[in-house]
């Protein structure tokens, strides 16, 4: 075959510059920049708007805004009599527009290409639709003098929407060729109940944390009701599950670096590892240190990063196409399987 004639289907490709050019084509996303920003915008917001309602409720102005969606009987805005509380809790309630702004942007970037690209366009309709979820369900928060129960179901609802947003920039990040190719899944049959384990342990870790954390001190005003359990016992019940996690994170990593296994998944397993012995080390020192509000902040960001990674790795464990370079059908010119 002459260098200028066109490459036969199943002709591996030379070892040269034209192959690095025919791979390197393939793993760029199939969607534009902006699509891949405002995703990533989308999940950093998600992420953002958890740490500061914490700091509303950790500095006791959850009721700095005695009214919903007014701030006082008689006043959208928060008033001088009303204080720092009320600034700060005003305060948070701007910042759902900056998240509504996100994520307008985000379904107005992938408008054009929503026929082609229906997973991402739903993705970004499903955030969208969070935002007046979430609001609604803050506003009853304050209907309730911050009902310990109601509390917790907006800090879960957050975390529903920081999987949603991971699940996006993930497949924003997908190749031509990874759309068009069915790989299966990275991790083995052995491994997936592992990852799917490592899922909903990590879930139930957030979900205990919310109980934890409404039967503690920081109730979002010095008036504010807490869910009467007792605290000491409901902690030992939260750390049963992030010690299995940990020991599960154990043996699938041990797993996946005993065996041949695909870089992404390895990454992506690491990247968790990291974000649990982070959130471990809070956690400890929170609890000995008699929960400073400072830390009980971090551990808050920490509970959505590890919601963000957990999310990535079942991701990556699981979906038929997963980002990342994966040169392999363009190097050797092997047929791929093309999906029903």
């Amino acid at each position: 075959m002459s260098p200028t004639s066109p490459r036969q289907p199943g002709t591996p490709l030379p070892a040269n510059g034209t192959a690095a050019s025919a791979v390197a084509a393939d793993t760029k996303p199939a969607v534009p920049k902006t699509v891949r920003g405002f995703a990533v915008a989308s999940l950093v917001a998600n992420i953002a708007i958890v740490v500061t309602g914490g700091a509303v409720r950790l500095t006791a102005s959850g009721l700095g805004c005695p009214e919903w969606p007014l701030c006082t009987p008689d006043s959208l805005t928060t008033t001088p009599e009303m204080g720092v509380h009320g600034i700060i809790e005003f305060g948070n309630r701007l910042l759902t527009f900056v998240l509504a702004a996100v994520a307008f942007a985000m379904v107005f970037s992938v408008w054009k290409i929503r026929a082609q690209r229906r997973d991402l366009f739903r993705l970004s309709i499903a955030l969208l639709a969070g935002i007046p979820a979430q609001a609604l369900l803050g506003g009853i928060t304050v209907w309730t003098g911050l009902n310990p129960w109601i509390v917790g179901g907006h800090f879960i609802l957050s975390m529903v929407l920081i999987v949603l947003a991971t699940v996006l920039v993930n497949r924003a990040w997908l190749s031509p060729q990874q759309l068009t190719t069915a790989n299966g899944p990275l991790a083995t049959r052995t491994l997936r109940p592992l990852l799917g384990a490592l899922g909903v342990l990590s879930a139930l870790s957030v979900l205990l944390g919310v109980v934890v954390t409404g039967s503690g001190p920081h109730a979002g005003d010095h008036g504010a009701a807490r869910n009467g359990l007792d605290p000491d016992l409901i902690t030992r019940l939260h750390v049963v599950p992030v010690y299995l996690l940990v020991f599960t994170l154990i043996v699938t990593l041990y797993l996946v670096y005993r065996h041949a296994t695909d870089g992404r998944l390895r990454s992506s397993l690491l990247l968790l590892t990291a974000v649990v012995l982070l959130q471990a080390v809070i956690g400890y020192t929170q609890h000995f240190m008699h929960l400073p509000i400072v830390l009980v902040g971090l551990h808050m960001l920490g509970a959505s990063l590890l919601t963000g990674a957990a999310a990535h790795v079942v991701f990556t464990g699981f979906a038929r196409r997963v980002p990342g370079t994966d040169p392999a059908p363009a190097q050797t010119g092997t047929p791929v399987s093309r999906m029903p």
